[in-house]
């Protein structure tokens, strides 16, 4: 089977001027492909919906959904983190201000990411579904689990029943018990289906809760099988994964939903605040954006 690059190549001459100028911009532009629908591509590209699907199907696959497995397919098959970091490396050798740069430039351009890919209108149903929700799960395995458990600790603050799932292996049958019919479960997932998100998923269905998924590459192959799928791209897809657009994202919706339930979140973290006054001995003030 044919990689993406050698079908650029076997297949570039005989593509219209357009269509060429779209396949390199796939070629130079994979995470933004990866997550990002015809819409955005094709603004970001300075061309039609319509030139972004001939495009992937001038190039052999069946539509924009299909390319995209492809490149997901060949960057879990080929990039290993030693991998990516070794061609990060590779950009700012030895030099620390090129490290530096570079860097916040990755981090810019994912969060410039989010406004071309997360519509209007997914955010405000991503804001209602949370701020709706009687309870509410936070899935997250790796480095995940960290922004996971983030989340929770401001959900909890802003009033919400919430609890994290990040155990793995047969320790995460234990964390599935906390699903009840009804909840909200966010899901924070890249790369792959692995088994703890299979079963998830599974889960979710039986017990009839509510999902959320915040992907890179899994979004074509689990739409279906979630509410909602708000994409997000970890950086350059073929270099160090990032985390700024998740976060970013989350805290977008934080603030979404402080909008939205004003009075309760307010009265929560005031009450926050006199329980630190009585474990300090003095008034704490806690503000809706995120104090320690």
């Amino acid at each position: 089977m044919q990689s993406f690059n050698e079908r650029v190549t076997d297949r570039l001459d005989r593509m219209r001027p357009a269509e060429q100028r779209v396949a390199r911009f796939f070629q130079e532009n994979r995470e933004e492909v990866l997550i990002g629908s015809a819409a955005a591509l094709a603004a970001q590209a300075n061309t039609s919906d319509a030139t972004i699907v001939r495009t992937t199907q001038a190039l052999g696959y069946s539509g924009l959904d299909e390319m995209r497995r492809a490149l997901a397919d060949e960057l879990r098959g080929s990039l290993s983190p030693a991998a990516r970091l070794t061609k990060t490396l590779g950009k700012v050798g030895t030099d620390l201000s090129a490290a530096f740069n570079m860097t916040l430039e990755t981090h810019l351009q994912s969060l410039e990411g989010l406004r071309r890919t997360i519509s209007a209108e997914h955010f405000e149903k991503a804001v209602s579904s949370v701020a709706g929700a009687r309870r509410i799960l936070v899935f997250g395995l790796g480095p995940s689990s960290a922004i996971a458990n983030y989340l929770v600790i401001q959900l909890t603050r802003f009033g919400f029943d919430a609890a994290s799932l990040t155990n793995t292996g047969l320790l995460f049958a234990d964390d599935l018990q906390k699903l009840r019919k009804g909840d909200l479960v966010i899901i924070l997932a890249y790369g792959r289906v692995y088994q703890e998100l299979a079963v998830l998923l599974d889960e979710i269905e039986r017990r009839v809760a509510g999902s959320l998924l915040l992907t890179d590459t899994l979004a074509s192959k689990l739409r279906e099988r979630v509410d909602l799928v708000l994409p997000v791209a970890r950086g350059q897809a073929d270099m160090l994964s990032t985390h700024t657009a998740t976060l970013g994202l989350l805290e977008t919706l934080l603030v979404g939903v402080a909008t939205r339930r004003p009075a309760e979140t307010l009265a929560s973290l005031e009450g926050l605040n006199e329980r630190r006054r009585k474990l300090t001995g003095k008034a704490m003030k806690l503000s809706t954006k995120g104090d320690p």
